[in-house]
């Protein structure tokens, strides 16, 4: 009877260490997967559309390439706590490569944003380039910028988000079959 009773102790001690490490880890953000206010790189368009539903903003409007029809460039506006938030998407095959949220920001909205994405995913090394600065962290294949230049009319700041894995794809699928698209006469340019 003294065996079962150390194998049951060491069971509830073993059950212990598991479940106090799995809440500390879930306590920690995953960083691993880039992603600005519940907008990811990679997320399918529907997905998409059901977080503009919720933040109370319309569907994305599309439109298809002519040149691939695979490829979806779509848009709309998100009007949030008195500002208008851009929203652009290039999708192929109805995953997002390219999302980017852009909105006129105050000074210390802009230092928020900064010190917010920093805090999740670590200090990194502001880039200039002309009157345009910008942050920017990679993780397994996705790229998440922040962007921000002074304009006429105030402060813009935009996040960009880059799924490569999807780019990648479409560029291996690209090179190997011909370009879509109609067919042109020599010396023919397309709009």
């Amino acid at each position: 009877m003294l065996i079962p009773a150390r194998v049951l102790a060491l069971a509830s001690l073993l059950v212990l260490l598991v479940t106090s490490r799995s809440t500390v880890a879930s306590a920690q953000p995953d960083t691993t997967v880039l992603a600005f206010r519940g907008f990811r790189a990679g997320a399918r368009l529907d997905e998409l559309n059901d977080q503009l539903r919720r933040r109370g903003g319309q569907p994305l409007r599309c439109r298809r390439s002519r040149i691939d029809p695979r490829v979806l460039e779509c848009r709309t506006a998100l009007h949030e706590l008195g500002s208008v938030i851009e929203v652009w998407v290039s999708a192929i095959d109805s995953a997002a490569g390219v999302i980017t949220l852009s909105t006129m920001v105050a000074p210390d909205q802009l230092d928020r944003l900064r010190e917010d994405l920093q805090d999740r995913y670590g200090s990194v090394g502001q880039k200039v380039q002309g009157a345009q600065r910008m942050l920017q962290w990679v993780r397994r294949g996705r790229m998440l910028r922040l962007t921000w230049r002074l304009e006429k009319k105030g402060r813009v700041a935009s996040v960009s988000l880059v799924d490569g894995r999807v780019l990648d794809g479409w560029a291996r699928a690209r090179s190997a079959s011909p370009a879509a698209g109609p067919k042109r006469a020599p010396g023919e340019i397309s709009s």
